[in-house]
């Protein structure tokens, strides 16, 4: 997520109270989650596992909550609580904004577009050419929807992130301050929940097709062309590459690669990245020709067992 404008280390220090390390006009872009950061922007650490990979990190800032030795070229911020004061800087530049009608005045919609009775569309949305928003749909604030799209009943864009830290009081939720983007030709059917981005965007890739009843996690980015049928959950942060066919009931870990071409058979449960255009079954998922093989082998252990008693 990108400020509208540049600020400096000492106003964004400033705005969450704390204590920084580098020059106070060190200049700073926005913030971003670890997989996505890029130079100017700020990431957050408060675990020392993870240290090491936000200081290393293409990220110029790195909010953090112990005292340490500052890369060359970064600068440090200081905090006793940067996962809290992650959500401050986001709360302060993505601030919730109240919907006034159930089509936001500043929404754009191009020409050809039908929107069907009941619809929610959230400010600052865009919609292009010749769409369909079926009845119910809502379509939260940022979204970017392309043309040829076609939206079926009740399905949701744009919830926030399914990401918290438990704390002693209970679980406290990380703000989400991304979009949700779908490009052209892409067809969702009902009932469908594709939550929007972190700090990044959750992408929806042109001439992909969702069936109904499918999740998809924040930050995710699906290909071009992807088929994937109902009861579907994909966790947040994953890359799905182009021309993956994902069936029914099929239930896939957060942060890996789903590789081109990839086949998951209906209820695989997948943790793992794949290889390209290999298919996979089973939970946890396998190459699916070594498991129908060894299911093969499992067929025959009673006929082995009984040639082992007759002899």
């Amino acid at each position: 997520m990108k400020f509208p404008f540049p600020h400096t280390l000492k106003q964004i220090a400033t705005l969450i109270n704390c204590e920084f390390k580098g020059s106070e006009d060190f200049e700073i872009l926005g913030i971003n989650e670890i997989h996505v950061v890029e130079p100017g922007d700020i990431v957050f650490v408060d675990h020392p596992k993870y240290y090491d990979k936000a200081l290393e990190s293409a990220a110029t800032i790195v909010l953090i909550n112990k005292d340490v030795e500052c890369p060359e070229g970064k600068a440090l911020l200081i905090s006793d609580d940067p996962f809290r004061d992650f959500n401050k800087i986001t709360a302060h530049f993505k601030p919730f904004k109240k919907a006034n009608s159930t089509i936001a005045e500043d929404a754009k919609i191009d020409e050809g577009t039908i929107i069907q009775p009941n619809c929610f569309i959230g400010n600052n949305v865009s919609i292009g050419k010749n769409c369909i928003i079926h009845a119910n749909v809502s379509i939260y604030d940022d979204s970017v929807i392309g043309d040829n799209v076609t939206i079926h009943a009740g399905s949701v864009l744009g919830a926030s992130a399914f990401y918290y830290k438990n704390r002693p009081e209970g679980y406290d939720q990380l703000l989400s301050g991304g979009r949700v983007i779908i490009e052209d030709h892409v067809d969702i059917g009902a009932l469908c929940t594709i939550d929007r981005g972190v700090t990044g965007d959750t992408t929806i890739g042109e001439g992909s097709k969702l069936d109904n009843h499918i999740q998809i996690g924040h930050d995710t980015v699906l290909g071009k062309k992807c088929l994937i049928a109902s009861h579907t959950a994909i966790a947040g942060c994953v890359v799905v590459e182009d021309n993956v066919t994902i069936w029914g009931q099929v239930g896939v870990k957060s942060g890996i690669t789903i590789a081109k071409g990839t086949v998951l058979f209906a209820q695989s449960g997948l943790g793992h990245s794949t290889d390209e255009g290999k298919t996979y079954f089973g939970s946890p998922a396998i190459d699916a020709r070594a498991f129908f093989k060894e299911r093969a082998y499992i067929k025959k252990i009673p006929e082995i067992l009984q040639k082992i008693k007759n002899l």
